[in-house]
């Protein structure tokens, strides 16, 4: 079950957080309050998927966790910098 999240999340990260909040604990475990899960699922989808995965229980995140939820914050900025790239391009385009 959790390959098949991982996978989904690649494509649609506030869905897999969806499924996770319904069906399991581990954004209970991984986050101390609702309003940091929440805030995640609006504003850094990725970041927030990653940092669940890699969240243990006991140690947190560690290691290479740290690894994978850097690499969560560089999608979600290269989402949020790539649109803004694109609108951009859109309104500087003569008719």
């Amino acid at each position: 079950m959790g390959c098949i999240l991982a996978l989904l999340a690649t494509v649609a990260p506030r869905f897999v957080i969806f499924l996770l909040w319904v069906f399991s604990d581990r954004l209970s475990v991984a986050f101390s309050s609702f309003i940091l899960g929440f805030l995640g699922f609006l504003l850094l989808p990725y970041t927030t998927v990653f940092y669940a995965f890699a969240y243990e229980p006991i140690r947190g995140v560690s290691g290479f966790g740290w690894f994978i939820v850097l690499l969560g914050f560089f999608i979600d900025m290269s989402s949020w910098f790539g649109n803004a790239k694109q609108g951009n391009d859109y309104r500087t385009r003569s008719v």
